[in-house]
């Protein structure tokens, strides 16, 4: 039987290790693409690195998860996920190479792909009851490790040089390896039954699913088009210094936290889910539209300001989505699909900004990116209105049926 939390000393040791984890995966993200810039990359050349990053994801998910539920056992992956995190950093670091860089981001990309392994993990340690706390507290140490690692590249490379960013993700990466060496597993390991290819098939007919994974494609394009992507590229060329780039991740990350937070708990509840994940592509598209048409780095906070916070809004709530008519026993299924497929956008929507880049100069991703956010409006309110409308005849049928098929 699974204790109501963790000990207090493992409890300790596996928020450290994920903070590292985070933190170095996410240490030189804000200055990534004009890191890209820097060594003569064309921005063709920008798109693929930048999505190769996705693109391992959309590959490794699914077969890690798998692998690490039929060994029941989630520590080797979390010390994996460590190892390529730094190495990944290191890779850059070793010199300005754009060979380099291509190896240290689909590196990274293998790092991030052991990310259920830690979820996993960290639900073990809890009680059935307390799962939606435990996740609840995770989802705040994957904000906050990637906050720590961000809010410090923009000083790093302006005090001691872009390479410095990398050694300073690879020494947390590093240190976060050897922490997590001290991390235990539950008795007889963290169970959770293996997905099926069977299981895979089943929810794959789940039109909501589908649906609600195709919006995540476009949500995930769009946030790493953006923030994640060439806004710090623009910000530079609007005359900002590296310096202020950390600027750049506090306007658009802590607005971004606070809408996470707010989205189930406030939001949804008073708006509908629907409602709040259609204001969240409207405003996130014509903000990100905007970043095109600002001329100077205040201007360019202030959309970010708004694109943090209205991205933040439909995250959550997709997620919540994905799984509302899958059964109980099959909802890792779901999830483990869920998380593969959104990665596509990680990969296709910085890689194809980059194309559109090299021929119509960096505001056409910005343009692209903000089509993809009204696309993802029009089909939010045409399945969103499907949606009431089948609820509405279902609670119809309800009524209607004799007290005896009830």
């Amino acid at each position: 039987m699974r204790h109501a939390g963790p000990a207090r000393g493992q409890h300790l040791i596996f928020i450290a290790v994920t903070l590292m984890y985070w933190a170095s995966l996410y240490t030189y993200v804000p200055i990534l693409s004009p890191y890209l810039d820097h060594l003569g990359a064309s921005y063709a050349f920008a798109g693929l690195v930048l999505g190769s990053y996705g693109f391992i994801q959309i590959v490794l998910r699914l077969p890690l998860g798998i692998a690490s539920d039929r060994m029941k056992a989630r520590k080797p992956y979390i010390m994996l996920g460590m190892l390529t995190t730094t190495i990944s950093c290191i890779c850059f670091a070793w010199g300005e190479h754009l060979g380099l860089a291509l190896s240290g981001r689909i590196i990274s990309g293998i790092g991030a792909s052991t990310w259920a392994a830690f979820t996993v993990l960290y639900a073990s340690y809890y009680s059935q009851e307390q799962a939606t706390r435990a996740m609840s507290l995770i989802s705040l140490l994957t904000a906050s490790g990637q906050l720590m690692g961000m809010s410090v590249s923009g000083y790093l490379v302006k005090t001691w040089g872009w390479s410095s960013t990398f050694w300073v993700g690879g020494a947390i990466g590093a240190a976060g390896l050897l922490l997590s060496i001290g991390l235990k597993e539950p008795k007889g390991g963290a169970a959770r039954e293996p997905i099926r290819f069977k299981d895979l098939l089943s929810v794959m007919k789940e039109p909501l699913l589908l649906k609600v994974s195709l919006l995540s494609i476009l949500a995930h394009s769009v946030l790493f088009i953006t923030m994640f992507g060439f806004t710090p590229s623009h910000a530079l060329a609007l005359g900002a210094s590296e310096m202020d780039l950390t600027l750049l991740v506090f306007a658009f990350m802590i607005p971004h936290a606070f809408s996470n937070y707010i989205s189930g708990k406030v939001a949804a509840p008073k708006l509908g889910s629907w409602t709040v994940v259609l204001l969240g592509f409207v405003v996130s598209a014509l903000c990100t539209v905007s970043i095109s048409l600002v001329t100077s780095f205040h201007w360019l906070l202030v959309t970010q300001v708004l694109n943090g916070f209205f991205q933040g809004l439909h995250f959550p709530l997709l997620l919540g989505l994905a799984i509302q008519h899958i059964k109980q026993e099959k909802r890792a299924t779901a999830m483990g699909f869920y998380q593969a497929v959104y990665a596509v956008g990680m990969f296709a929507g910085p890689f194809l900004a980059g194309w559109l880049n090299e021929f119509g100069g960096l505001k056409s991703g910005f343009y692209f990116a903000g089509l993809l956010g009204l696309a993802a409006s029009v089909l939010t309110v045409r399945w969103g209105r499907a949606y009431a409308h089948g609820t509405r005849l279902l609670a119809d049928k309800t009524k209607e049926a004799p007290v005896s098929q009830l």
